[in-house]
C-alpha cells in the first residue's frame, strides 16, 4: 500500500527479526502488567489471545475485518472495569463494549477507504469494500447502535447530565463527520478519521464530570 510505504517495515529500516524481538518485548510488559491485576481480570485477559491472534488474519478472510477489530480492540472496556471493581457488571459493561465496537466499525470504516483500490489490487478485503456508495447508510446505523449503547450504559451505572450532553456531542460531531465524508477522497477519510479523537475526549469529559 502506498500510503504506508514509509513504515519501518516495509521500508526494510527494521528487519523482520528485529520487529519479533520488538514484538516480544512488548508482550512481555503486558504480561508483566496483566499478572500485577485480580485473577478475574488475568483470565478476562488471557481470553483476548484469540482475537488478538486471529485478527491480522482476517482482511485475507472476510470482509468484516473491522469487526473484529472492534472486538478485538474493545476488550479494554471489559478489562479496565474488571481491574478497578474485581468483576464484570454485564449491564454496564456489554453496552460499552458494544458502543466501542459501533465506533470502530465507523472510524475503521472510514479509514479503510484510504485503502480501498490498493487493497482490491494485492486481494485484501475491507468494510470499504464491502459497504462501497452504501458506507454512509451503514456508519448511520453504527452511530445510531453506539449512541443508544452509550445511554444504556450510562443509565445502568447512573450517570449523569454531563454525560448525556457529551453523547449528545458526540451524535452532533459523528453525524457532521458521516454528512461530509468523501469516501472517494483519501485525504478527507484521513482528516475524518483523525477527527475521532474529539469522540474520546468528549466521552471523557462527560464521564469526568458525571462523577463528580
Amino acid at each position: 500500500v502506498a500510503r504506508t510505504a514509509s513504515r519501518p517495515l516495509a521500508a526494510g529500516d527494521i528487519s523482520t527479526f528485529h520487529s519479533f524481538v520488538f514484538l516480544g518485548g512488548q508482550l512481555s510488559l503486558a504480561l508483566c502488567v496483566l499478572m500485577c491485576l485480580n485473577y478475574y481480570s488475568i483470565v478476562l485477559g488471557a481470553a483476548s489471545l484469540s482475537l488478538v491472534i486471529t485478527y491480522p488474519l482476517m482482511k485475507r478472510i472476510t470482509y468484516w475485518p473491522q469487526l473484529v477489530l472492534g472486538f478485538t480492540f474493545n476488550w479494554g472496556a471489559l478489562l479496565g472495569w474488571s481491574a478497578i471493581k474485581g468483576s464484570c457488571e454485564w449491564s454496564v459493561c456489554l453496552p460499552l463494549y458494544l458502543a466501542g465496537v459501533m465506533w470502530t466499525l465507523v472510524y475503521d470504516t472510514i479509514y479503510a477507504h484510504q485503502d480501498k483500490r490498493d487493497d482490491i489490487i494485492i486481494g485484501v478485503k475491507s468494510t470499504a469494500l464491502q459497504f462501497k456508495e452504501d458506507t454512509k447508510q451503514w456508519l448511520s446505523g453504527f452511530s445510531l447502535a453506539m449512541l443508544l449503547s452509550l445511554c444504556v450504559a450510562g443509565m445502568n451505572c447512573n450517570q449523569t447530565f454531563p454525560y448525556y450532553s457529551a453523547v449528545a456531542a458526540i451524535g452532533a460531531h459523528i453525524a457532521h463527520q458521516i454528512y461530509t465524508l468523501d469516501i472517494d477522497k483519501p485525504e478527507d477519510c484521513w482528516k475524518k478519521f483523525a477527527s475521532n479523537r474529539t469522540v474520546g475526549v468528549l466521552l471523557f469529559i462527560g464521564i469526568v464530570l458525571g462523577n463528580l
